[in-house]
């Protein structure tokens, strides 16, 4: 009896034990399902976290996008950069500032050669003129020798002088300047001079009836005036 009630009791213990055993076991999968459970859980917290951080990932390469986009954009305008723009007026500021100084310079080239021009047109106006006269003042010199030699008629004296003013005349014909020689003609104040007025019977009142002396005209316009003596 004590044997097998031994027995029995080890059996029960045994028993007991392998209850025991069986729900440790259990325990142990209990606590396994809760760390699937936990497992789950996190699985479902990142899964819920995942979107967010999609979102997140979305938004800034749209926002990246976005400003590639509006680089893109600057780029390509045509005034470019402000820099650019900066330079390119200073460009076109300097070359305008050289066109102006080229032509100040030019105008001032100009100036130097229109003075140069007038000054020369000044001092060498008459210079063929002059060429004109020499031969008659050769003519004049040639008949005054001629008059102090031996046997010089007065004749031979006149008739040089006269060739001289025939070639004096010519000179001054080539040059523009006419005589003005009025006799017979009516009074004219703007070519001729009064000397002083004289009763005739033979001439209209306001005519030239005699010219004491020529006037001359350089180019119609009047050089001297003729004077005369007017008929009353």
């Amino acid at each position: 009896m004590t044997k097998e009630g031994h027995a029995v009791k080890e059996g029960t213990a045994g028993t007991a034990g392998g209850g025991a055993g069986t729900v440790r076991e259990a325990g142990a999968g209990a606590a396994g399902d809760g760390g699937l459970d936990r497992e789950a859980g996190t699985g479902a917290s990142e899964s819920r976290n995942a979107p967010r951080e999609n979102g997140a990932s979305n938004g800034d390469g749209a926002a990246d996008d976005a400003g590639a986009q509006a680089r893109c954009a600057v780029s390509e305008t045509p005034d470019g950069s402000p820099e650019d723009a900066l330079a390119e007026a200073r460009r076109a500021a300097q070359e305008n500032l050289d066109r102006a100084l080229r032509a100040q310079a030019e105008i001032e080239n100009v100036r130097r050669r229109a003075e140069r021009d007038l000054a020369h047109a000044h001092k060498f106006a008459l210079e063929r003129f002059v060429s004109e006269l020499l031969p008659v003042k050769d003519s004049l010199e040639l008949g005054l020798a001629a008059s102090a030699e031996k046997g010089a008629t007065t004749a031979g004296i006149a008739e040089g002088i006269e060739l001289t003013l025939r070639m004096f005349e010519q000179a001054m014909e080539k040059f523009g300047i006419e005589p003005v020689d009025p006799a017979g003609d009516p009074f004219n104040p703007e070519f001729h001079q009064a000397m002083t007025m004289q009763e005739s019977d033979t001439a209209a009142s306001g005519t030239v009836l005699t010219v004491v002396q020529k006037g001359y005209r350089l180019n119609e316009r009047l050089v001297r005036p003729a004077m005369v003596i007017v008929a009353k």
